[in-house]
């Protein structure tokens, strides 16, 4: 009960605030809490042009696909190759270590020399924002999709290869089909922390391109914060990526639950 109160109420607020007008804001904790005296889009319209909210929603979405797309690829292949190896070598388990650590090293410590490896690379764009997530959501990913292969039975793996399959051909007709649930937790986790980002997209791609996060800091200014607008911004951020969930919502506990099986 009180979880679903700490999730409810923080949204009954956003809603609230975003129908309402500045005038109908007070100091008082009553007259925030208060329904609107008229219900009315305006201020979704408004912050739509203030954000210029297609285009941003386009930019977000190509690179939290793109993003999402390249890490189950190459995640899953790491995590194959580790899940399966690192039980009986030294080498790979000492690999797989290395990887996991990886979920202990801030941003902060990193994000000065990236700026400058990027700008050196020519990838201070999108693309480079794309390579980045999938190297930080790397370390994450790769212990889920290694700890889900403790759920697939070798025999799977053993009666293909007796029929002359390689580990490739294995791999992509055996192995990635059944991880289906763990492509969706990993999906839905990159997705997440993917699509709120602001501080990435803030310092790699120096205004080349606004994603929504980042157009929505148009919203502060140096004298204060438009909350009316801002909230009905955030909630038009939140509908994709709540549909998303939804969409996978069957897969996420289970694959997470047997992920985090070592």
């Amino acid at each position: 009960m009180l979880g679903l109160v700490t999730i409810l109420f923080p949204l009954y607020m956003t809603v609230m605030i975003a129908f309402k007008q500045p005038s109908e804001m007070t100091n008082s904790i009553s007259g925030i809490l208060s329904f609107p005296e008229k219900w009315s889009l305006d201020n979704f319209r408004e912050a739509m042009k203030v954000t210029d909210f297609w285009n941003s929603l386009g930019n977000s979405l190509v690179i939290t696909l793109a993003t999402i797309a390249l890490s189950i690829v190459v995640h899953s292949l790491i995590g194959y190759v580790l899940g399966r190896k690192k039980a009986h070598s030294k080498a790979y388990n000492a690999v797989y270590l290395y990887l996991v650590s990886g979920m202990f090293v801030p941003f902060a410590i990193l994000m000065m020399p990236l700026v400058k490896q990027t700008a050196r690379m020519g990838i201070s764009n999108g693309v480079g924002v794309v390579l980045l997530y999938t190297v930080f959501y790397m370390p994450m990913n790769t212990m889920l999709y290694s700890g889900y292969l403790s759920n697939l039975p070798l025999a799977l793996e053993e009666a293909v290869c007796v029929d002359g399959a390689s580990a490739w051909r294995t791999f992509w007709r055996i192995i990635f089909p059944n991880m289906r649930p763990m492509h969706a937790t990993v999906a839905i986790l990159t997705a997440l922390g993917t699509w709120n980002d602001v501080m990435t997209p803030l310092v790699i791609m120096s205004g080349d391109k606004n994603t929504l996060p980042l157009a929505q800091l148009n919203f502060q200014s140096q004298f204060g914060t438009n909350y009316n607008l801002a909230f009905a911004s955030y909630l038009l951020a939140l509908l994709p990526i709540v549909i998303f969930y939804l969409v996978c919502q069957k897969q996420i506990i289970a694959g997470v639950a047997n992920g985090a099986v070592k």
